[in-house]
């Protein structure tokens, strides 16, 4: 075991191969960084004049770019050299996989990943390894995209510097979200992305970039796992951070619903309307999304459409559907035209709501059922 400088006993844990060593004494703040050793030091009967050099988060950092840069510019990986540089970079990654994360042997040092993280950071790293990622073998894009995923909550000195990279950066969200058209890449990528997302100034750009409308067709895409993770990810965007979603809606109610009601909620994928209908009422019912709540449930097209949900064969579809239908019958203002939807239909919506049950015992559930039956049976006819 190497001996500290100062001649203190160094903590040590020692994960998979990687020796990260904090010495006692050493505060916060402290110039000394935190040291990893590629290899755990070679037991013998005498010291040894060849031991490894001992590596720094910020030293494998490092060379993980010089790698990428190898990798970006080289045309083939069949040569021996090559293949070494890519053997260093995979290895690389799975230690500051192991940094970051830990494992059942030891917790993360949070002096490492502080390192690790302004390193990877102060330069284009993450570009290198965003555009590098066709090229690595499969264990080896997980475990980058895990990297990528935990340096977005990083804080170093209490601030996200993820989030001021990305700022000067948001060319990077173009590549992301294209992936969906690319099914090798997609769920990598999109993995990136919706941590990404959790910066306020990337799901603006997102939000308001021409790829938005993309999402409405890779939902549907007939890949399950792809269309499911851009179904994941287009709920981050619109749920996440509530006044910039709000913002957005209010400025493409038009075009944002048309797509959000003929694409999703009449899509003739079953899971595509249901998660739909679940998020339109998420969305709704929001406080930050008031406005847009009333104008949605001003619309007499709107209401067809939920009104034939709720008479969806699926529980699960009926329950969340009325959910939505309960914001129409609660309005106290509704249209004519909304008026006298309703009561044209009274009669089949008192029966079909005395019908709806659910599973388990829930009395609001009730409430807003009889709440909603005593709204309709009250209407009367606008002149």
């Amino acid at each position: 075991m190497p001996s500290s400088t100062n001649g203190a006993t160094p903590m040590t844990c020692v994960v998979n191969g990687v020796c990260v060593s904090k010495p006692k004494g050493l505060r916060r703040g402290s110039s000394s960084e935190v040291v990893v050793y590629s290899e755990p030091p070679p037991p013998t009967e005498s010291k040894s004049l060849f031991k490894p050099k001992p590596r720094t988060p910020s030293d494998i950092v490092r060379n993980t770019r010089d790698l990428l840069r190898l990798l970006q510019n080289s045309n083939s990986s069949d040569n021996k050299r090559d293949n070494e540089k890519m053997i260093e970079l995979f290895k690389n990654l799975r230690e500051m996989k192991t940094i970051l994360y830990g494992n059942s042997e030891a917790e993360p040092v949070p002096e490492a990943c502080s390192q690790l993280t302004q390193e990877f950071f102060n330069e284009n790293t993450l570009r290198l390894l965003v555009h590098c990622l066709p090229k690595l073998n499969l264990e080896a894009r997980k475990d980058a995209t895990q990297v990528v995923a935990n340096l977005q909550r990083q804080q170093v000195q209490s601030k996200l510097i993820a989030s001021d990279y990305l700022e000067k950066n948001l060319d990077l969200m173009d590549i992301l979200v294209s992936s969906y058209e690319n099914p090798e890449m997609a769920l990598h990528y999109g993995a990136m992305l919706r941590e990404c997302i959790r910066h306020q100034i990337v799901a603006k750009y997102v939000l308001e970039s021409p790829h938005m409308k993309k999402f409405f067709d890779y939902i549907q895409l007939p890949n399950f796992d792809i269309a499911a993770d851009a179904a994941a990810t287009f709920k981050e965007l619109m749920t996440r951070h509530k006044s910039t979603v709000a913002e957005f809606l209010s400025n493409n109610y038009e075009w944002f619903f048309d797509e959000y009601n003929s694409k999703l909620l009449e899509s003739s994928n079953y899971i595509t309307r249901r998660q739909a209908v679940k998020l339109l009422g998420d969305m709704l019912l929001d406080r930050s999304n008031a406005a847009v709540m009333t104008r949605y449930v001003s619309s007499r097209d709107n209401l067809r459409i939920l009104m034939n949900l709720m008479r969806e064969s699926s529980k699960s579809i009926q329950i969340e559907a009325f959910h939505v239908f309960k914001l129409f019958a609660a309005n106290q203002k509704k249209p004519a035209e909304i008026i006298g939807i309703l009561v044209a239909n009274r009669s089949k919506l008192l029966r079909l709501l005395g019908d709806l049950k659910i599973d388990k015992e829930d009395e609001q559930f009730e409430a807003d059922k009889a709440q909603v039956m005593k709204e309709i049976a009250a209407l009367e006819p606008k002149e």
